[in-house]
């Protein structure tokens, strides 16, 4: 007589938040030095502009937008800008709160560039969340990359941002100088032991100009190959998700100035869909493999449609050894998955 056993289960994954995002890019601004790897111009698509430049600019947008939308101040090292700018940023920020659409309130900066007293300012002007460019806590690597603090620095500062009330952001960059999977799997133990709301992950690429790409020119510096980028970031992606925290970039964007200037890097215009897609096979590897019994049927989640073969069905070969093939896979609107077994 044959039987059929069912399994449920769930991929983990805290809540989203759908809410509309507007960032400012201040490339370079109130940076102390300028790391081996960072070229923000490139990587943000937005050229060096003067802060009155930006401010205006910026008070013209917030006019004509209507809410709820976040506001978030990137590039540069915000608590670096002199502090009648940056109160003067903020302060145009507050004029929109509440009614005038502004919801959320998010700033980037140094490990190295809060404090007590900057917090505080920042928690009266009604910043929600700081978010961190912490890259890694190894100290050789930081050094390596001209980061210029101890990886200690970097873990007190995202405890203090906690203590100050504020969500906490955490921006890792895989792939530095000296930076191996080894290293970058103890960075994300660190990350996860430090519960920050969001993570963003940049794996490391060579840019023309920085002195990352004289490295490389000169034979001192090699970057993962995308591989070994999509692998390691799945695995954090995974770890992440299970401690309930938020992964909200993977890779860089695409911008135009950025890819004229890409000299080598695990960069790819689907990255962060390969990293998701080997993440979900991993998971379902883990739940299936010894499972038992012939796989009947698979129903899953349709969020998952696109991540569930991998960019160009990478996925598909593994896939089919646990029985999941294209005629036994069902989309639904549930967020489960539900697995149906013979035998």
């Amino acid at each position: 007589m044959t039987t059929i056993r069912t399994l449920r289960f769930s991929l983990p994954a805290p809540p989203e938040d759908h809410t509309r995002l507007i960032p400012v890019f201040l490339p370079f601004a109130g940076c102390p030095r300028r790391c081996v790897f960072c070229d923000q111009q490139a990587q943000t698509g937005c050229e060096v502009a003067g802060l009155e430049a930006v401010s205006l600019e910026l008070e013209q947008r917030l006019q004509r937008e209507s809410g709820p939308y976040g506001l978030a101040f990137f590039g540069g090292t915000f608590t670096g800008l002199p502090v009648a700018w940056q109160e003067r940023f903020l302060e145009l920020a507050g004029r929109f709160r509440g009614g005038r659409g502004l919801v959320h309130l998010r700033l980037s900066t140094r490990p190295d560039r809060v404090g007590g007293a900057t917090l505080d300012r920042l928690r009266s002007y009604g910043v929600d969340m700081v978010e961190l460019g912490v890259q890694t806590f190894d100290d050789r690597v930081l050094e390596k990359s001209g980061r210029v603090y101890a990886g200690a620095v970097a873990a007190d500062a995202c405890a203090m941002v906690r203590r100050a009330g504020f969500e906490l952001g955490v921006q890792l960059l895989p792939g530095l100088p000296g930076h191996g999977p080894g290293q970058w799997r103890a960075d994300v133990a660190r990350t996860v032991a430090l519960r920050p709301d969001v993570v963003r992950i940049y794996p490391c690429v060579v840019m023309s100009g920085t002195e990352l790409a004289a490295m490389h020119a000169r034979g001192e510096y090699k970057p993962w190959s995308l591989g070994t980028a999509v692998e390691e970031c799945a695995y954090a992606l995974t770890l992440f998700r299970e401690a309930g925290i938020r992964v909200i970039r993977l890779g860089l964007a695409g911008e135009a100035g950025m890819l004229s200037r890409l000299v080598a890097g695990p960069w790819h215009p689907a990255f962060g869909n390969m990293v998701a897609s080997l993440a979900l096979r991993n998971f379902l590897e883990q739940r299936l493999r010894f499972a038992g019994g012939r796989l009947m049927k698979i129903f899953m989640p349709a969020r998952l449609s696109g991540e569930l073969w991998g960019h160009a069905r990478v996925n598909a070969p593994a896939l089919a050894e646990l029985g999941i093939v294209k005629d036994r896979v069902e989309f639904w609107a549930d967020q489960d998955i539900v697995v149906e077994l013979e035998g």
